[in-house]
């Protein structure tokens, strides 16, 4: 989303049109869901996607025909034969499209606004006018940007808002999916999360730019220039060089922080869990043997370490899917941290016992 608004501002500072495209409400089996979201330029070209397949392509045309004049409209299809034949799409689902042009010389505040929090990483909720009757007022395609306080940021919009707009939205701390309410569509932008990367080898460097992708900010914190630089981590936010205990005890560690200990060996592993474990992270996971892990907790119980404090830490980490190489461990790892950050915490079937109070057990991969 970061990546489309930019492309959207680019180019109405450019003085082109463009059309501003987003699936609002769905019904049933789709191929997207709500709060997928794409540009259409004059030249036919695209950034984003809705799903691809015939359904995307008449939100094309039809964006293509609103660009030089028309207002935003709402756009519904029925995924049966007219739009599913050729893809396979036949499941009797529906999808809403809102389509919004903008042009040259209009208001562009409302996007500007909501670059903005998205581009901090700022929670915040996008209401969209669906179906008027039900929402009491307001046109349809009439969009409103708010805080998660209910505090109005921006609307775009023909009309006053309407009051179901403030009594339906949901708290963005809830982390809900989109929604749908009284005729109002809520697609809800997350407090985006920190990922605090300690160890700049194979795993973490893999680790961070699958992590970026999926929106995390992404730190990083090793001893080695040659390893934490920017060649290395182009999609880091900040790169932290210099020894693991002094790094990370001047460093930021609050609730939206999502720690990895992927150091190059065993002390330094110590080093950092023994920094990091009983900081107000949201999620804090060593990779390791389960004899190397073992060690560490009992190395830090003795140097005063709470129990309570090292049963929060996910070690080894990762979903167990069997992984080998580096990518493959990098993917288990980031799967777990999206299931954590999304759904709060780590799914009952992927839970695991502290290693605590395992007994030893031949050494396994993570």
């Amino acid at each position: 989303m970061r990546k489309l608004l930019e492309d959207l501002e680019r180019q109405v500072r450019g003085g082109n049109a463009v059309a501003y495209t987003a699936l609002v409400e769905t019904r049933g089996s789709t191929p997207q869901k709500a709060g997928a979201s794409m540009l259409v330029f004059p030249d036919g070209s695209q950034s984003g996607t809705l799903g691809g397949g015939c359904v995307e392509a008449e939100v094309k045309r039809r964006a293509l025909g609103l660009i030089d004049h028309g207002a935003a409209e709402l756009l519904t299809f029925q995924l049966d034969d007219n739009y599913g034949w050729d893809d396979g799409l036949i499941c009797g689902g529906r999808m809403k499209m809102l389509v919004d042009p903008i042009r040259p010389g209009d208001d562009f505040s409302y996007f500007e606004a909501l670059n903005r929090q998205v581009a901090a990483g700022t929670a915040c909720t996008e209401a969209i006018v669906i179906d008027p009757e039900k929402a009491g007022g307001g046109f349809a395609g009439d969009r409103f940007l708010l805080n998660d306080c209910g505090e109005m940021i921006a609307a775009r919009s023909r009309s006053p808002v309407p009051g179901a707009v403030a009594e339906e939205l949901r708290p963005v701390k809830q982390r809900p999916r989109p929604y749908v309410e009284k005729g109002i569509s809520y697609l809800p932008f997350l407090e985006r999360c920190r990922l605090l990367i300690v160890g700049a080898g194979h795993v973490g460097q893999k680790a961070a730019e699958l992590a970026a992708q999926v929106d995390f900010e992404v730190w990083v914190v090793d001893d080695r220039e040659e390893y934490a630089n920017s060649r290395r981590f182009p999609a880091a936010s900040r790169l932290v060089v210099g020894p693991v205990d002094t790094s990370l005890s001047g460093l930021e560690i609050d609730g939206r922080t999502y720690c990895l200990i992927v150091t190059r060996g065993h002390n330094h592993d110590e080093e950092a869990l023994y920094h990091l474990a009983e900081t107000r992270a949201a999620y804090v996971g060593m990779i390791g043997s389960r004899r190397k892990i073992k060690l560490i907790f009992d190395d830090l119980l003795a140097e005063g370490v709470s129990r309570q404090a090292l049963e929060r830490v996910t070690a080894p980490l990762g979903f167990d899917i069997g992984s080998q190489t580096v990518p493959e461990i990098a993917i288990s790892i980031v799967a777990e941290l999206i299931a954590h950050r999304n759904l709060g915490g780590i799914p009952p079937a992927y839970r695991r016992t502290s290693l605590l109070d395992a007994a030893l057990a031949p050494e396994s991969k993570s």
